[in-house]
């Protein structure tokens, strides 16, 4: 299979020279404090591994199961919030748009607009989102075939914008477990794009609140990033916070940052030996 095309991110690149990238941050913007302390740690793990990144947190979750729970600061506040990462900790940045009227706003900020999950086949989203020129980083749906997205793939290459991201995130296996078939990679890789595994989402357990202690299993994040990376996955996407049993969103399915570094260690070792095999 021939390799997907380079995709820029601010100055991270997806796909190139085979390395192995990375979207990592905590799931949604609880403090500018916690935000600019997490991803300035991120960093510097970053570029001692020599791993391309960029910063992922949420303005706002727009999925959250109730009211009453945290959602985020909102557009402009979150925004501001992720102009300072942008500025200060110098990464690119990356966040979900929920809706067309969100796309251009975020887009002074963003170098990349997320497509959540819930969303990936909504044309208007797509196509304002795609109109930005900014990377646009499409979630598979839990409901969705990967061979199915490349109908969404279409909407965005329509308005000529081919900076794109495809992430698996795991398929719905009954009712609240999701399963991640590893092939799926492969099948999101030859659309022509860079395949990014979620490996953090994957592990969510839905119909239990984010912080309940039920509503993940983390201890599968290492096996199933190894198997994702083993597949030929171009990078990782993993939430992770300085203290997930306190987060506000995710909880339960956030990697410590403590943990991050020996991770990602490994899996660059995995991702070599399995070059080293398809060489």
């Amino acid at each position: 299979m021939s390799a997907p095309r380079v995709v820029q991110v601010g100055r991270a690149r997806f796909g190139e020279g085979g390395k192995l990238a990375l979207i990592a941050g905590p799931c949604v913007i609880e403090s500018e404090e916690l935000t600019l302390r997490t991803a300035e740690a991120i960093r510097r793990i970053a570029e001692k591994l020599g791993i391309p990144f960029v910063f992922k947190s949420s303005y706002r979750k727009d999925n959250r199961s109730s009211v009453e729970f945290y959602e985020g600061p909102g557009l402009d506040a979150g925004l501001a919030v992720l102009d300072r990462v942008k500025r200060e900790v110098g990464v690119p940045v990356l966040s979900d748009v929920h809706t067309p009227a969100q796309a251009a706003p975020a887009a002074e900020v963003l170098d990349a607009l997320q497509i959540p999950a819930y969303l990936s086949q909504q044309t208007e989203l797509l196509l304002a989102a795609a109109r930005t020129g900014k990377a646009i980083n499409i979630k598979k749906g839990q409901f969705v075939a990967p061979e199915d997205l490349l109908h969404s793939v279409r909407k965005v290459e329509s308005t000529g914008n081919r900076n794109i991201l495809l992430t698996e995130r795991g398929s719905c296996f009954g009712y609240r477990t999701l399963v991640v078939d590893m092939r799926s990679l492969a099948v999101l890789r030859g659309h022509g794009y860079p395949a990014v595994f979620d490996v953090t989402h994957s592990v969510r357990v839905y119909g239990k609140p984010s912080a309940d202690p039920a509503g993940g299993t983390p201890e599968h994040i290492p096996l199933l990033a190894r198997a994702g990376v083993a597949a030929g996955c171009d990078a990782l996407f993993i939430e992770t916070h300085p203290d997930p049993a306190r987060a506000l969103c995710d909880a339960a399915s956030m990697l410590p940052l403590a943990r991050l570094e020996k991770l990602l260690a490994q899996l660059l070792r995995v991702h070599e030996a399995s070059r080293a095999e398809e060489a």
